[in-house]
C-alpha cells in the first residue's frame, strides 16, 4: 500500500531529507525508513550504474531498511543530475526502473510505502503519482531555515577531505617521528637507552607511552591542537596494531575499556590467550552502541594526525578513521580513506578487511537502532 503525499506535503518532507542524513544527497538513492508516521534517520545508496541487476540492488537495500527496529514502512527518494523527459505519454522520470524494483521489494517484504520521489537540476517530481507534475526545486524548504539550511547543504561526500596542514607543521611532525623511531625502534645494543642530549620534548613524548591508555584519553581533549611530538607518539602506536587495537576499543568505549583491551592484547601477544568476544564483536560493529560523541572526537584526532604525518606513515591513522566513519555510519567516508590507503600500500591487512564489509554493504548493528524520538 502506498500513501501519496499532497505536493505541499512532498515538498517539506523533500525539505528535511537533508537535516535527516546530515548532508545534502547527489547522485544517491535515499531510503528513509519509517515507523507509523516518524522517521528519524536516512540510508543513502549511489545510484545504481549501468549493468547492475536491479533485482539484487533493490533486495539488498530494502533488505537493510527492514533491519532498522520498528519499521514499517520507507520512502525513497532519488537525487540524480539526470533530467527528466516530457513525452506525450507524460514525464518520464530517471531511474524509474530502478525504484520500480525497490518499491515492489518494499512491498513484498510488508512494507507500506509512504512516498517515492526525484530530485533533479530542474525540478522535482513523484514515480507514483499517475500523472507527474514537475515542481519547482524553490520549493523545497527546510522547516525552520528557509531554503538552504546550514551545515547541511555539501553532498555526502563532504568532509573526507583531509584538513589543510602547513609544510612547516608536517616536517616538524616528520622530524619527531625520525628521533622517536631511533630510539624505540633502532637496532643495536643501543635500542631504548637514553644519553642525556635528547631533545626534552622527545623525553616528553616516552612519558606519554608509560601509560597508553590514558595517552589515547588525553587526546580527545584537543583533537586539533596535539603537539608535533604528541602527534608522533600517537603515529608511532597506530602504527603497531596491538596498540591501534586498543586505541580503537578506547575511543569506542571509554578509559577502562582501553585498559581491558591493553591487557587483553597484551596477554595474547606474550602467551596466545584469547581475546575477549567483546573486543571482536566492537570491531565488527556488534554489541552497545558506542558513544558517538567519543567517535567524532577521535576521528577529529586521527584526520589531523594523518594530515600531518609522512606518507608512509599514513596508511595506519587513514585504517582508523576508516573504521571511526563506518561506525558512525559513514561510509562513503570509510570508502575514501581505505582508497587512499591503498594508494600507498594495497597490502595494509585491517584496510583490506575493511573495505570487505563495505563491499558486503556491511553496517554496524547500532545503524540499525533507533534513536529516541525528541
Amino acid at each position: 500500500m502506498t500513501t501519496l503525499l499532497r505536493a505541499t506535503d512532498s515538498a517539506a518532507f523533500l525539505g528535511i531529507v537533508p537535516t535527516l542524513a546530515g548532508f545534502t544527497p547527489r547522485r544517491s538513492i535515499v531510503l528513509l525508513p519509517f515507523r507509523g508516521t516518524r522517521t528519524d534517520g536516512a540510508m543513502r545508496l549511489d545510484l545504481p550504474s549501468d549493468g547492475t541487476d536491479l533485482a539484487l540492488y533493490a533486495d539488498a537495500a530494502v533488505g537493510l531498511v527492514a533491519r532498522v527496529q520498528g519499521t514499517d514502512a520507507v520512502a525513497v527518494v532519488v537525487y540524480t543530475d539526470e533530467p527528466s523527459h516530457a513525452t506525450r505519454d507524460g514525464l518520464v522520470l530517471p531511474h524509474a526502473v530502478a525504484v520500480d524494483e525497490l518499491l515492489g521489494c518494499a512491498e513484498d517484504a510488508g512494507l507500506r510505502v509512504v512516498d517515492a520521489l526525484c530530485v533533479t537540476p530542474s525540478g522535482w517530481s513523484s514515480y507514483v503519482e499517475s500523472d507527474p507534475d514537475l515542481h519547482s526545486l524553490a520549493e523545497i524548504c527546510s522547516p525552520t531555515e528557509g531554503p538552504t539550511a546550514p551545515g547541511v547543504s555539501e553532498d555526502q561526500a563532504a568532509g573526507a577531505r583531509l584538513p589543510e596542514v602547513d609544510r612547516a607543521e608536517k616536517e616538524r611532525v616528520g622530524r619527531a617521528a625520525l628521533e622517536l623511531a631511533a630510539l624505540l625502534d633502532g637496532e643495536g645494543n643501543g635500542k631504548g637507552r637514553l644519553t642525556g642530549r635528547e631533545n626534552p620534548q622527545l623525553i616528553a613524548a616516552l612519558v606519554l607511552l608509560e601509560d597508553v591508555p590514558a595517552f589515547f584519553e588525553s587526546v580527545l581533549a584537543a583533537p586539533d591542537a596535539l603537539p608535533p611530538y604528541a602527534t608522533a607518539t600517537l603515529l608511532w602506536c597506530l602504527e603497531r596494531p596491538l596498540l591501534r587495537d586498543v586505541a580503537i576499543a578506547q575511543w569506542a568505549s571509554d578509559l577502562a575499556g582501553g585498559v581491558r583491551a591493553l591487557d587483553a592484547q597484551t596477554a595474547f601477544a606474550k602467551s596466545g590467550e584469547m581475546v575477549p568476544d567483546e573486543l571482536g564483536r566492537l570491531f565488527l560493529g556488534q554489541g552497545p552502541a558506542p558513544d558517538l560523541d567519543r567517535l567524532r572526537l577521535a576521528l577529529s584526532v586521527v584526520r589531523e594526525a594523518a594530515a600531518r604525518a609522512p606518507r608512509e606513515a599514513r596508511p595506519a591513522p587513514l585504517t582508523a578513521a576508516a573504521w571511526l566513519s563506518w561506525a558512525l555510519g559513514r561510509a562513503t567516508h570509510a570508502a575514501r580513506y581505505l582508497g587512499l590507503v591503498r594508494e600507498i600500500d594495497p597490502r595494509y591487512s585491517l584496510a583490506a578487511l575493511l573495505e570487505t564489509m563495505i563491499a558486503g554493504a556491511m553496517l554496524p548493528e547500532w545503524a540499525f537502532r533507533r534513536r529516541s524520538a525528541a
